[in-house]
């Protein structure tokens, strides 16, 4: 159990750092992040999840280019950390980051309405 979750943290830095290299134009510029990582217990699998702002289409086409560019992150993986075999990477949106900003949002303007009412 500990050995998958320090290589899930392993791989997501990785990736993370990765991902300034790749070059591709639709990622936004560092607008995207990878949220977490979960490797399966035999190693073969890992779910890459990956939030960004600008609502969930941007969320998921940007899933869909790092997901293409799969064989680029293995590579690096490979390169990097020491693993018998790098697993199968499968990249999910992860809109928590929208549902963040519409809570927030929400907030403020209750508690902006709140500050308008005069008890004068």
């Amino acid at each position: 159990m500990h050995n998958t979750q320090r290589i899930s943290e392993d791989i997501k830095r990785e990736i993370s750092v990765s991902m300034r290299d790749l070059g591709d134009e639709r990622l936004g510029g560092g607008l995207a992040a990878i949220s977490r990582c979960e490797v399966s217990n035999d190693l073969s699998h890992c779910k890459v999840y990956v939030s960004a702002h600008g609502g969930a289409e941007k969320t998921d086409e940007i899933a869909a280019v790092l997901q293409g560019a799969a064989g680029f992150f293995k590579k690096r993986i490979n390169g990097r950390i020491k693993m018998r075999k790098v697993p199968e990477l499968k990249f999910i949106p992860d809109n928590s980051l929208d549902y963040y900003d519409k809570i927030t949002d929400i907030l403020e303007r209750v508690d902006t309405t709140a500050h308008c009412t005069d008890f004068d």
